[in-house]
């Protein structure tokens, strides 16, 4: 059985958000998406704190792990930035609903959403908790337009402590069967409590990256190959 790792000290937190902010400073101001109908295509990424775009490299390997054909898929991408993993599964065939609540950057990705005519990605300025919390209730209601999502990402701002409400919130928004993928300044494991499996984790630098699956309600089952 997979062992959950020991929670980083605070001491330990620290030195990781610093290390993780000091990523976020040099972080490049522009990013390409590096597959599927708008590979090489440009995204502006906008000078705001926190904003800390998901690497080439990153992208790259995750999408080894889920399979380079989305179609049919629905994702989220929770907390949205530059757009960088919504618009990735996108121009892989997903359907994408991105959310960013900071007016700069929801004025960037509905600009670049436009120039892609993109009409199967969605636009949301919301809290991403917030927003997460009332998709779970309507689909406990059955609302046809709040079905779960496939995949989910979650790379929340690395100094705010959103990792565990931001999982618990997505938990309940996936399907069963379904992926969320988390960017962390420290390693995590299996999440009994929530019904998550950490399938696949890598780090780049100051930041790990996880792929989980939701198996408390289905048997799991591997990504499609890539």
């Amino acid at each position: 059985m997979r062992r959950t790792p020991p929670k980083p000290s605070d001491d330990v937190r620290d030195r990781q958000v610093r290390a993780a902010q000091s990523v976020a400073r040099t972080a490049a101001q522009e990013v390409r998406i590096i597959g599927g109908q708008w590979k090489r295509t440009p995204l502006p990424v906008p000078v705001a704190a926190g904003l800390r775009p998901t690497s080439s490299r990153v992208r790259e390997t995750l999408f080894n792990w889920l399979g380079q054909d989305l179609t049919g898929w629905r994702v989220l991408d929770a907390f949205a930035g530059s757009g960088a993993l919504g618009l990735e599964a996108a121009s892989r065939g997903a359907a994408a609903v991105l959310l960013e609540r900071e007016a700069t950057l929801v004025a960037s990705l509905r600009t670049v959403v436009q120039r892609l005519k993109a009409p199967q990605v969605q636009v949301v300025q919301a809290d991403a908790l917030a927003w997460m919390a009332r998709s779970a209730g309507a689909s406990l209601t059955a609302a046809a337009t709040a079905q779960p999502f496939d995949l989910i990402f979650l790379d929340p701002p690395f100094d705010e402590a959103l990792f565990q409400p931001a999982l618990a919130a997505a938990v309940r928004c996936v399907a069963p069967g379904g992926w969320v993928y988390v960017e962390a300044p420290h390693a995590m494991g299996d999440d009994a409590t929530l019904g998550l499996r950490c399938h696949r984790h890598g780090h780049a630098g100051a930041v790990h990256f996880h792929l989980f699956q939701r198996v408390d309600a289905a048997e799991a089952s591997p990504p499609p190959a890539a």
